[in-house]
């Protein structure tokens, strides 16, 4: 088999739209794994010299870069330690490193959990002709109903699309106490934001539903200024992700901690089929290996949280035969601008959840 050697133009195809113990030592970044997941020859195979060599990829790539998404990782993790001991998730001793099919980009997966963290994971990306891409996030355990922390970022040599946002656990439009409980405090980081960081085009209906009214979707040409007005936001919206779970409380009637896990079992059944990052990892690591680091790695709890299919959640995606539609959009309704205000009310026509 070929192997094939991804350039930018390709990965900003696959991202032409939206939908991806102590942490006080940066040595995290560095974790090797001790097993192998191997499906054809050793380039799509779990690296277990990952540790150093990633670094030694990091150091590279940064001289010919003027920002790396690693420092948003290290920030983080650092951040995070004061406010709830991170412990290693299962997950790390499988998914750490993995090496793509061009011998040469190198994949970096790391995961934590807390108590009040069922998941905390990222995977960074850097090649050698300038692209980086971050996919950061953290999952609430069910007996809480924090959004979820969302950090999808790709950068190829001049163009960059960003999404960042406290992703509603639970439906904004309609459920107002939900909305008065987690984002009535932030809603000023939405107009603060959309002035530096402008709305970046279509986005789809399907995907607004995912989204809260403080959502940075934005595209951008590559800048000292503006990467750091994106690194910014980005640690402004994880303190307040933090802020949120220290305020939680955990949950203790049976009805909503399931009716939590659904919500959230949805929210993944719907990335793991529809996030338009999947096409950046079946260009670099081909299609059964990307299949098992989104189900089980990036959206893992879609085979745990739940038995219903996507097609349950999302029937009108039913293909005649079937099988399910692979367009990103059947409502057909699409938002050009920013659809809520500075007040953080929606202003679009709204459309209905189902």
């Amino acid at each position: 088999m070929e192997c094939f050697s991804p350039t930018p133009s390709s990965f900003f195809s696959s991202f032409s739209s939206p939908s991806w113990f102590s942490t006080a030592s940066p040595p995290f970044l560095g974790l090797k794994s001790n097993s192998k997941l191997s499906l054809n020859r050793k380039s799509r195979s779990f690296n277990k010299d990952g540790g150093s060599r990633c670094m030694s990829m990091s150091h590279t790539a940064n001289e010919s870069s003027v920002f790396s998404y690693k420092k948003l990782i290290h920030f983080a993790l650092e951040e995070t330690n004061p406010h709830t001991p991170l412990a290693p998730s299962p997950l790390q001793e499988k998914y750490s490193s993995l090496l793509a099919m061009d011998d040469k980009t190198e994949l970096q997966m790391l995961s934590f959990e807390a108590p009040k963290i069922r998941l905390l994971r990222s995977l960074c990306i850097e090649g050698s002709d300038g692209m980086q891409v971050l996919d950061f996030a953290a999952f609430p355990k069910p007996e809480f109903d924090l959004p979820i922390f969302c950090a999808n970022f790709f950068t190829a040599a001049k163009m960059n699309i960003i999404v960042l946002d406290l992703n509603p656990l639970h439906d904004i439009m309609d459920q107002e106490d939900y909305t008065e409980k987690y984002y009535k405090d932030l809603i000023s980081l939405g107009p603060k934001y959309s002035e530096l960081l402008p709305w970046g085009g279509k986005l789809t209906s399907e995907s607004l539903r995912f989204f809260s009214p403080i959502v940075i979707w934005t595209r951008f040409s590559s800048s000292p200024h503006n990467h750091s007005v994106l690194f910014s936001a980005f640690k402004e919206y994880y303190q307040a992700w933090l802020e949120l779970m220290d305020r939680s409380e955990e949950e203790t009637d049976a009805s909503q901690i399931a009716h939590n896990c659904e919500a959230q079992h949805r929210y993944l059944t719907w990335r793991a089929e529809k996030d338009p990052g999947h096409g950046v990892l079946k260009r670099l690591i081909g299609d059964d290996l990307a299949k098992d680091v989104i189900r089980e790695f990036l959206f893992n709890g879609v085979n745990e949280l739940g038995s219903k299919t996507f097609l349950d959640y999302f029937p009108e995606y039913r293909c005649e035969d079937g099988r399910v539609n692979e367009k990103r959009s059947m409502i057909g309704k699409s938002f050009e601008n920013r659809p809520w205000d500075a007040r953080g009310e929606f202003i679009g026509n709204r459309v209905k959840i189902v």
